[in-house]
């Protein structure tokens, strides 16, 4: 499970490795071109209910933190489907409940 430290907060987001990899590039090539927009999620299952948005922009600290030590192979399709995410109105959407295949079978691996 990954990190993704916003501003000022001492308390992460925690996202998947996998979808963070992939929100990482998303973030730094729109951040690169100068371009803000917002990120939101649904509170994933355990914490407390509702959703949540932030407004990504230049001047606001990120820090992303990765559980794996390998980075993630990246996906050209989600990359894409984040991009056009990042792009529309309403700003990018990740789904935190979805569990990437290769982190449910590292689950199961330290698990065994």
């Amino acid at each position: 499970m990954g990190l993704l430290f916003y501003g000022s907060s001492e308390r992460p987001i925690r996202i998947p490795d996998r979808v963070l990899a992939h929100v990482k590039v998303v973030i730094a090539t729109k951040l690169r071109r100068g371009e803000s927009f917002t990120m939101s999620w649904r509170h994933p299952d355990g914490e407390e209910g509702g959703r949540s948005t932030i407004w990504i922009q230049p001047s606001i600290p990120l820090r992303f933190v990765f559980g794996s030590v390998e980075p993630e192979m990246l996906d050209p399709a989600l990359l894409q489907s984040y991009a056009n995410s990042a792009n529309s109105s309403s700003g990018l959407t990740i789904d935190l409940d979805v569990a990437a295949p290769a982190e449910e079978a590292e689950a199961a691996r330290r698990s065994a």
